[in-house]
This record gives C-alpha cells, sequence and structure tokens, in this order.
C-alpha cells in the first residue's frame, strides 16, 4: 500500500503534468484495498489528527466554519417560523374575519371562522412544500453549489413572503404557504450538508445539532410574535407575522457572497485551487491547522468512493450498501414524526381542558417551545463534554420517550379527571424536553454523517421528503383521532404512539449504528465492510494490522 505521502507527490505530479491546472478532475488513486478488503493506511496520519483534535483546539483553528455553519441555520429558523406560525392564525379574529366564514356557534350566537378544510389546507402547505423541495434539490445543489443554491431559495422565499402578506383571498395565502415551502425543503437539506461538510470532525456533532435548534427558535419567536399581538383586531394581526419572514432572506443574502464554499463540492468540481482556500478561510488565521493535509484527507475520502464507484444520483441512495445508509438517514428522520410528536403539539388542547383560558394555554405552549430549546442547548454537553455517542443518546431519548408515551396513555382512561389532564400535560413537557435533548438534535448528526458524501444532499432530500410526507398524514390524522366529535382518543392516543415508539426502538437497537468519532472515510470503510451496526463503535480500524485485516475480512 503507497503512503499517504507517496499519494501526495503522485497527485502533485499528475498536477504538474497538466501545466499546474486546478480545474481538471482530481487524479484516480488506486490501492484502498487489500484482497478486497478495504483500508484505512492512505490516510492514517489524517485520520489519527482527526481523532486527536478536541473540541476546544477544534473552536480555536475553525472559528469561521463555526460561524458560517451556524449563519447557514438562519434558513432553517425560517421553515420552524412559517409551521408555526401559521396554525396560530386560525384562533385570530381579525385573521377569521378576513379568511373566515360567518357559522352559528354553539351557544347560538354567529361568529367567524376558518373551515376545517381549509385549515387543513393551510396547514399542509409547509410540509407539502418541503417534499417537494427537498426532491428538487439535488440537481442545483451538485451543479451550482452550497452557496449559491441557498442564495437562490431566499431570493424565492421573499417573493412568495409577498404573496403571502398581499393575500386578497385564502385559496391565494394557500397558494403562497406551498410555493413559499419548496425553499424550506431546500433550506433543511442545505444547512446539515453544509454543516457536515465544512467542519472538522471534533465539531460535527455541535453544528449539526444547531440545525434543530434553528427549528425550535423559529418556533419560539413564531409563538412569542403570535402571543403579542393576539389582541390586535386590525390587519397587521397576522401581516405582522408574514412581514418578520423578510428578514431572514435578508440577513442571508447580504452575508453569502463572503461565505466559503463546501471543499467537499469543490473537490468533487475538480477545483482544488478553490478548495483550498475554502480550507484557509474556514479556518483561523493565527491558529491554522495543517491545510494541505486537511484537502488531502479530503481528496481522498472522494478517491476512495469514486473506488466504491459512488456516483451522485437518487438511483444510487438505493443500491448496495447505501441502500443501509438511506434506510437509517430516512428512519431516524422519520421517528421525529412517528414517535410522538404530533400529540406533543397538541399540549394547549389539554391545558385547556384541563381549566385554563384559550390565552393563558398560549403562553403555556411558549413555555413548551422555550423547553426544547433548553432541551437542545443541553444535548451539546451530552456531545462534546461527557462523550456520549449518537447512538447510545438517540436510544436512551427512545427509551424514555416512549414510557412516557404509555404513562400519557394510561391517564388517559379515568374521565373527568382533572388532576390526570394536568399530569398529561406535564408530561407532554417533559417529553418535549427529552425530545429536544435526544433525539430531535442527533437526527441531523446521523443524517449529515452516515450518508456518502457524493450522495449526502440527496440522501438528506428523501429523508427529508418522507419525514414531510409523513407530517402530512399526520396533520390530517390528529384532528380525527382528538377531536370530541370524532375520534374522541385524547390521550389515549399515547397508546398507538407509544406503540409505534417501541417498534422505532427495537429497529434503533439492531439497526443504528454509532457514528461518533468517525471520519467520513471510516465510515465507508465500515459500511462497505457491512460491520453490523452494534459493531461499529468498537471496530477499530487504525489499530490494524495484518491481523486487524483477517479480521475484517470476516466481518466483510
Amino acid at each position: 500500500m503507497a503512503s499517504t505521502r507517496g499519494q501526495k507527490d503522485q497527485a502533485d505530479a499528475e498536477h504538474d503534468d497538466r501545466g499546474g491546472r486546478d480545474d481538471g478532475p482530481p487524479l484516480k488513486l488506486h490501492g484502498a484495498k487489500r484482497d478486497n478488503v478495504l483500508e484505512i493506511e492512505a490516510t492514517r496520519a489524517i485520520t489519527e489528527a482527526e481523532h486527536q483534535l478536541g473540541f476546544l483546539a477544534a473552536l480555536k483553528q475553525y472559528p469561521s466554519a463555526t460561524f458560517w455553519s451556524l449563519f447557514f441555520c438562519l434558513a432553517v429558523v425560517m421553515a420552524g417560523y412559517d409551521a408555526q406560525i401559521i396554525t396560530s392564525f386560525y384562533a385570530l379574529p381579525a385573521f377569521q374575519q378576513k379568511y373566515g366564514n360567518l357559522v352559528r356557534t354553539s351557544v347560538g350566537s354567529f361568529d367567524f371562522e376558518v373551515s376545517a378544510p381549509w385549515q387543513t389546507a393551510l396547514g399542509m402547505g409547509n410540509p407539502i412544500g418541503q417534499v417537494l423541495g427537498a426532491l428538487a434539490s439535488g440537481y442545483p445543489l451538485e451543479r451550482f453549489g452550497r452557496r449559491w443554491t441557498l442564495a437562490a431559495c431566499c431570493i424565492w422565499s421573499i417573493g412568495f413572503v409577498f404573496v403571502q402578506f398581499f393575500a386578497t383571498s385564502i385559496g391565494m395565502l394557500c397558494a403562497g404557504e406551498i410555493l413559499g415551502g419548496l425553499a424550506y425543503g431546500f433550506y433543511v437539506v442545505i444547512a446539515p450538508t453544509y454543516s457536515s461538510e465544512i467542519c472538522p470532525l471534533a465539531l460535527r456533532g455541535f453544528l449539526t445539532t444547531s440545525v434543530n435548534l434553528a427549528f425550535v427558535i423559529g418556533q419560539f419567536v413564531a409563538q412569542g410574535v403570535a402571543a403579542g399581538l393576539e389582541s390586535r383586531l386590525d390587519s397587521w394581526a397576522y401581516k405582522a407575522p408574514f412581514a418578520l419572514q423578510w428578514l431572514w432572506p435578508v440577513i442571508l443574502l447580504a452575508l453569502l457572497p463572503f461565505a466559503p464554499e463546501s471543499p467537499y463540492w469543490l473537490v468533487r468540481q475538480g477545483r482544488k485551487a478553490d478548495a483550498r482556500q475554502a480550507i484557509v478561510k474556514l479556518s483561523s488565521s493565527t491558529n491554522p491547522p495543517d491545510i494541505d493535509q486537511v484537502l488531502l484527507g479530503i481528496e481522498q475520502t472522494d478517491l476512495l468512493e469514486q473506488e466504491l464507484e459512488v456516483t451522485s444520483s437518487y438511483w444510487d441512495c438505493f443500491k448496495g450498501v447505501h441502500l443501509v445508509r438511506t434506510e437509517i438517514s430516512v428512519m431516524v428522520y422519520l421517528i421525529q414524526v412517528i414517535g410522538g410528536n404530533p400529540l406533543i403539539g397538541y399540549a394547549n388542547y389539554f391545558f385547556e381542558q384541563a381549566g385554563l383560558n384559550p390565552s393563558d394555554a398560549f403562553n403555556m405552549g411558549v413555555g413548551n417551545t422555550a423547553l426544547g430549546f433548553v432541551g437542545t442547548v443541553t444535548a451539546w454537553p451530552l456531545i462534546n463534554y461527557f462523550g456520549f455517542g449518537r447512538r447510545t443518546i438517540y436510544n436512551a431519548g427512545m427509551l424514555f420517550m416512549t414510557l412516557l408515551l404509555f404513562i400519557i396513555g394510561f391517564l388517559s382512561i379515568p374521565t373527568d379527571n382533572r388532576a390526570a389532564v394536568w399530569a398529561m400535560a406535564t408530561l407532554m413537557d417533559i417529553w418535549t424536553f427529552a425530545y429536544q435533548m435526544t433525539v430531535g438534535p442527533i437526527c441531523f448528526v446521523i443524517i449529515s454523517e452516515i450518508s456518502a458524501t457524493r450522495l449526502r444532499t440527496k440522501t438528506i432530500a428523501i429523508a427529508t421528503a418522507v419525514q414531510a410526507a409523513a407530517t402530512i398524514v399526520t396533520t390530517v390524522a390528529m384532528p380525527y383521532m382528538l377531536n370530541a366529535d370524532e375520534a374522541n382518543w385524547g390521550g389515549k392516543a399515547g397508546f398507538l404512539f407509544g406503540g409505534i415508539s417501541f417498534i422505532c426502538l427495537v429497529w434503533c437497537h439492531f439497526r443504528l449504528p454509532e457514528s461518533r468519532g468517525r471520519t467520513f472515510e471510516e465510515l465507508d470503510i465500515l459500511f462497505q465492510r457491512k460491520v453490523p451496526a452494534r459493531q461499529f463503535k468498537n471496530c477499530d480500524l487504525l489499530g490494524e494490522g495484518e491481523t486487524g485485516t483477517d479480521a475484517a475480512k470476516e466481518l466483510a
């Protein structure tokens, strides 16, 4: 096996033969396998350096990467904000008078109300847009890169916020929601992809969990804005929240020209000089990493995936070992919906049942999103300070959340019990905290790590589309489950989601691998060897000599 330095000299020689040009495809280096067993020898020094780099040292070496990763997450704030704000409008008198119909209430008086079909249609605008936008994101992200695609989406969002702000009918508003939602599908693919590709291994967990924090911030801001405008009776009660959506894309567009492009994407485009310059911009000027070594590691990961014949089509996500990687990404994202989150979204409903007036119940909802914020921030020390693995945190969260759902179900069995309703609402808040500390943020870490770098945008797009499609289903189903004039399950829905959550927990035990502390190249090798998920943590690639290679053959 040629050494890392030898391979670099060979690549530099090829570069010189091309007259110093960096715009051609990278040299395809062979030797990633021995006796059909993938090895880590080619990048041993690079991989060891990644493993030895601590969290604080990584922050000092990559301050710009940290900033730009968090900056790209601003786009996700828009997605969380829009999904939360539109549903809060249904109880606003000004919105009801503008877009509702005059109906007779249960006490015989007349009042304005947005019809149930239109409520459903408006609520589906965001997830339908995400399904379409996520699936459409693959080509532009690979063709134009992360920066320019995000810039185009910001312009798109600005345009369709105009449609929402100036809508003269509920149909026009619904069209604005769906078309505006297309950009949200892009945002939730771009942010985790970009974060995972610009940061070192030590920062990957911290920065990719920030995607979930951005969702929570968007929801929290939406709840606060709606609560603050609840008493207004003019059109600004709903127009002001729409107008606030212009803030985020304007900030993004102002700074995007200064953001470095993903070095992984640049390497795949054959733009080695630009990739090197991007790494320089992402790292500290006073305490930089070994730029050439970082670039070589990116090139070697790309070359390994070329050796494994990884291309970048949607179909490749379902071929060979990549089917397993796609399955994992889809499931950890899908669990966010089918594992109980829709029930928790109705916490305000249970607060009202417990005797709170709608205004106080709404304020309790703001508290619920605040708990989500605290939970996500709590995930950071779990990942970085205490060093818990992704699999450990995710599975522990699933176990705790499953138990809570069953307890909520049992508490609903007594009828007309005010204390039991309060207990259910309180447990929903605890569930929210646990979810945002474990499954919520860790999901984004996993989907950013598990997929091959050449397939990352498309794998995340597929997972996003499936998750959004499941959201559409639950948006339709939940009112029929909980409404008094329908199934009237109430807290008994905890049994349904608890059962689904238990099945998901079993899947996690057998199928979810541990990706903590693994470079992208190491993950490529482990998946190609078909190492069982529960053995990922203990498979020592760097410690392998000839004996390690023989052991790997047995695993393959």
